[in-house]
């Protein structure tokens, strides 16, 4: 009792701050294992290190021993078990805007305007659609794997793509910076036992890369019309055109362009000459 009040007496200010930021990471990390497969390993982690006291208590002695080789390399297996989620946790603790200013390569158009409008015109028309946004982490190898296009964000082409009828309906476009960089791009399926009988392959795989990256994805359901939001695994579901376009502008730091000021040119006027030719307001 008295070697833990003397250790006690020795607990600084810099002790707390150092648990105050072990406990802040460890609590990130939950957050995002939260719901998701890795939570399943978590669990395992954690009945694995209940055994191993037992077992010294209980006088297991090859049990205890192969225990202990077994935790000199536990650490490793975390980093290995868990890269994505850690990845994630470290990209999001310094997470920047994700659209930048659209002037000069979309000439001013706000690219949320022109998701929304065509997501809520896919959903008006039945039409399924899923659109993922990248944010920190990359989806080149999303992108790579589907059909490469590096265009801007609007309605028509979105429309295009999502109909029926169209060859590039059958997968899903990536957006990168705020342009479309491919279509037909496939995605990884979620494999959460606990999800809905009524979500479809396009919600899990909007779930499923959520869970294996930081991007956001919109999903428009086929079947009922509904537009779904979703981040980190979680999904929302009956969202209106206003819900969407608040939630895009939160999730990826987009600041809305102001409109652009028309250059007002002046020109003298000389007795007898003509105008300019080609010169237009």
């Amino acid at each position: 009792m008295g070697f833990l009040i003397d250790r006690l007496s020795l607990f600084g200010w810099r002790n707390l701050i150092e648990v105050a930021i072990i406990a802040y990471l460890f609590y990130r990390l939950l957050l995002l294992l939260r719901q998701t497969r890795a939570m399943r390993m978590v669990w395992g982690l954690v009945v694995l290190g209940l055994i191993g006291p037992f077992a010294n208590l209980a006088g297991f002695r090859t049990l205890d021993w192969l225990l202990s080789n077994v935790y000199a390399y536990i650490v490793i297996a975390i980093i290995v078990l868990f890269q994505n989620e850690i990845r994630r946790m470290l990209t999001n603790l310094g997470r920047t805007a994700y659209f930048r200013s659209m002037r000069g390569r979309g000439g001013g158009i706000d690219p949320i305007d022109e998701i929304v409008t065509a997501a809520t015109g896919l959903a008006a028309n039945r039409h399924g659609a899923i659109i993922v946004f990248e944010r920190e982490m990359s989806l080149r190898q999303y992108a790579e794997a589907g059909i490469g296009l590096d265009a801007a964000a609007s309605y028509d082409l979105l429309v295009s793509i999502f109909n029926p009828s169209t060859p590039l309906h059958d997968g899903a476009v990536v957006m990168q910076q705020g342009r479309v960089a491919a279509a037909v791009c496939f995605l990884p399926l979620t494999m959460n036992p606990r999800l809905s009988r009524e979500l479809g392959s396009r919600h899990r795989a909007g779930i499923g890369i959520t869970e294996e990256t930081d991007a956001v994805a919109v999903v428009v359901s086929e079947e009922t019309g509904k537009i779904s939001i979703v981040v980190d695994g979680q999904i929302t579901r009956g969202l209106d055109g206003d819900e969407l376009a608040d939630r895009l502008r939160d999730l990826l730091g987009f600041v809305e362009p102001e409109p652009e000021d028309e250059a007002v040119e002046a020109t003298d006027t000389v007795t007898g000459a003509h105008p300019a030719q080609g010169m237009g307001k």
